[in-house]
């Protein structure tokens, strides 16, 4: 085999068209070979002759795409000295573009014997190994169209590839579980129809699953336990895994930017699957562990573990720094991904002991080019010592708003003295982000993800039943803020039944009318159950994939209004914190941005709020506060709303606002559904039910004219034709995801009253 030197950049495997460049970083190895591996799996080892500034590289004109390969390193094996270098062990490159088959555990990959850790084991792993796949990268982009949607704008799905489509009945078999079936115009229509923007997938990069797991039975279904950053994961792939999956995952990709709608991954950089002093020797671990992991400094021999993994990334290390932006960057260039959620974020800033948000990783992304003009999500914590980060991340970022799940939960259970925190949650969490500079839109509000229980269960359950994790019950939350309306589990009681359904309506409507971004999980508008398991990590089946046969029909007729009354309402996503300052009208009185009122329709003072037992709350919207302008250029300017929250177990007499908020109002939401269509007076009472969200909208024949020349004032008397009250037909779909709101003035959509019952409704 003819062998040429090769260049130092870039880093891992990489086809030109005729011959394959391959570099891998090492400062501590001493001696590297490239080993190649035909379809028999006989192994040819090739000298790594040249280095340059400690990366390895050489390159074979005869080499092409869908090459397997991986390295043997030689250098010290010193743990003492936190080096473990051992060429018995085939590695995997850090870089490897695509990976294909599986680890098969066993003593091979392990670099002590299991009977003593502290005896050396130089069994050779190579038949036990996944391996690297050499890639070709090209790929017809032609055509594609690559969505921006704004922050204010978006509603994310956070979703999982096998999750989503197992048990679709329009997804064909051979498809099920796999990037082109979650491709499938039927989940596209499904994304779209729900007013989707963006797709959070569950991590994709190449992990393992857990030997643990395995000899249990079960298998890593989150995907969690990450051992290649540039490869996607080839289980998930139903093209093959000899570079096939590459080009699935980037036609997934076109498909989905097609129907508007943009793709972010969830990403694990806080550690690998390689774990602790007792984890296998499968990548990095054998090629330069003192670089890659953070080791204790007193005794190199054991790992920082912030993560509850085993591991974690050294941050000090700019070759592990480098690995990651290189990552990130490849996904968003090469891949055409629209944004990242980083899993434990909190640990990447770690770059000495504390969370440090000037670290060098934020350094880095901030002055990246590329990086940075993607969505950037932190999960905000970590399991280390002050770990619980949200709010304080850097203006450039957005955060999982953990604060907004456990307020709203709160509030929904009926918890006493949550009152005021729960009005600043709805509103973005100025008291979370302002101080950074940041947007309401930095608040990416959940009520349930991936970790805990679904929506549905939330609702039904008080307690976790995580019998099937094989963990005797002791994983997962025990506090979970949840409520089960009475019965724990599964009921024929339609009385409760009624109430769960009302529950779980209060929390989408909660969601998708609270300022900031909201994020659904998976299912959760179908009535997604895992039977009381808030911690299905290793529950790849029935269990946790989403039941479209069994769906809530009428909770995803109510999510998808709800998600149109959000898309076409600005009022709902301002790009602004509300500041109570008036606005200035032409005629009447000048009203404030934002008013909270209690039920008499008084503004709310210092009692109401401090007194600890107040459940019910309204809170006056005014649409002419927006000071936004749409890709014309013209004043978003809206009608103005009114919500009512009532999480007592008790009807609530209320009163509408006096006439200077509006002569009319029309009850155009109500989660219980006996009010939907009322038309109110000014200063008129009326009765809002237990544990419901009500929200009216004004009839604005009846207001004052904004003074504001800029104002667009036909679109504001298109708005008055348009608000007479008309019921709507829960199979009526809203418009396309791709009909952005941005486009049309928001005020010259009508607002029809959506009515949250089934067409029988649930006897109570």
């Amino acid at each position: 085999m003819e062998i040429w030197p090769g260049s130092p950049y870039p880093l891992g495997a990489t086809f030109d068209g005729s011959g394959t460049n391959f570099a891998l970083f090492s400062e501590v190895a001493e001696r590297v070979e490239l080993c190649l591996f035909d379809d028999a799996g006989v192994e040819t080892r090739i000298p790594v002759r040249d280095v340059d500034a400690f990366v390895w590289h050489v390159y074979l004109p005869s080499v092409g795409a869908g090459q397997r390969y991986g390295y043997r390193v030689w250098g010290p094996w010193a743990p003492e000295q936190g080096h473990r270098c051992d060429p018995n062990k085939l590695l995997l490159d850090p870089y490897a573009k695509a990976t294909t088959g599986e680890i098969s555990w066993g003593q091979p990959l392990f670099s002590y014997s299991f009977d003593d850790p502290e005896k050396r084991n130089q069994d050779d792993s190579a038949h036990d190994m996944m391996l690297g796949v050499v890639i070709n990268p090209y790929f017809d982009w032609s055509g594609e169209s690559r969505p921006r949607t704004s922050y204010p704008d978006t509603l994310i799905y956070e979703a999982h590839v096998r999750g989503m489509t197992m048990q679709h009945p329009e997804v064909p078999e051979p498809l099920r579980g796999s990037y082109a079936g979650l491709a499938h115009p039927a989940i596209i229509e499904h994304l779209t129809l729900l007013g989707v923007t963006a797709i959070e997938l569950m991590p994709v990069h190449q992990f393992l699953n857990d030997s643990v797991l395995h000899e249990k039975g079960l298998r890593n279904y989150w995907g969690y336990n990450t051992i290649s950053f540039f490869a996607p994961h080839s289980g998930y792939a139903a093209s093959g895994d000899r570079g096939q999956q590459v080009q699935e995952f980037k036609t997934m990709v076109k498909t989905l930017h097609g129907a508007g709608i943009e793709v972010i991954l969830d990403v694990v950089y806080n550690h690998t699957a390689e774990g602790n002093h007792l984890g296998p020797t499968i990548s990095m671990k054998g090629i330069d562990n003192a670089a890659y992991y953070r080791l204790v400094d007193d005794d190199p021999r054991y790992y920082l573990d912030y993560t509850g993994t085993g591991n974690s990334m050294n941050m000090r290390n700019p070759h592990t720094l480098q690995l990651i932006m290189d990552s990130l960057r490849y996904w968003v260039t090469e891949m055409h991904v629209d944004g990242f959620r980083f899993d434990l974020a909190a640990t990447l800033a770690r770059e000495f002991y504390e969370v440090d948000r000037l670290s060098s990783f934020f350094e880095l992304v901030q002055q990246d080019p590329i990086v940075s003009q993607v969505k950037l999500i932190a999960e905000p914590w970590d399991v280390g010592p002050g770990g619980y980060q949200v709010g304080n991340f850097p203006p450039l970022w957005t955060e999982w708003n953990g604060k907004y799940r456990d307020t709203v939960r709160d509030f929904w259970r009926g918890e006493p003295a949550t009152l005021g925190e729960f009005a600043s949650r709805l509103t973005g969490s100025s008291d979370l982000y302002e101080h950074t500079g940041r947007r309401p839109s930095a608040s990416i509000n959940f009520i349930t993800a991936h970790d805990g229980f679904t929506l549905r269960d939330l609702v039904s359950f008080n307690d976790k039943h995580n019998e099937a994790n094989g963990e005797g019950g002791a994983d997962g939350e025990s506090h979970n803020r949840s409520w089960n309306c009475g019965v724990e589990g599964d009921t024929d009681d339609p009385a409760v039944l009624a109430v769960r359904a009302q529950q779980q309506r209060n929390f989408i409507a909660t969601l998708l009318l609270s300022q900031g971004v909201p994020m659904l999980l998976h299912g959760d508008e179908l009535g997604r159950t895992q039977h009381g398991n808030n911690n299905a990590y290793n529950q790849d089946s029935p269990l946790t994939w989403v039941d479209w046969e069994n769906a809530d029909r009428t909770l995803l007729a109510f999510t998808q209004q709800l998600a149109r009354l959000r898309r076409t309402h600005p009022t709902f996503r301002r790009s602004s914190f509300f500041d109570g300052r008036p606005i200035t009208w032409g005629e009447g009185e000048p009203l404030p941005d934002i008013v909270w009122l209690a039920p008499d329709a008084r503004p709310m003072t210092e009692q109401d709020w401090t007194s600890g037992v107040g459940q019910t709350i309204g809170v006056y919207l005014n649409g002419q506060s927006l000071r936004r302008r749409d890709a014309r250029g013209r004043h978003m300017n809206d009608i103005d709303f009114l919500i009512v929250f009532n999480a007592s177990a008790s009807p609530v007499v209320v009163t509408t606002p006096g006439p200077e908020f509006s002569q009319k109002w029309t009850v155009i939401v109500d989660t219980d559904g006996s009010s939907t269509g009322k038309t109110l007076l000014a200063k008129e009472s009326f009765t809002v039910q237990s544990h419901t969200v009500t929200l009216l909208a004004e009839l604005p024949e009846d207001r004052p004219r904004p003074s504001d020349p800029a104002v667009d004032e036909d679109a504001i008397g298109q708005a008055a034709a348009n608000a007479t009250p008309a019921h709507l037909d829960a199979t009526r779909s809203p418009e396309p995801a791709s009909a952005r709101a941005s486009t049309t003035p928001a005020s010259t959509v009508s607002d029809a009253p959506i009515d949250p019952r089934p067409e029988e409704p649930t006897p109570r």
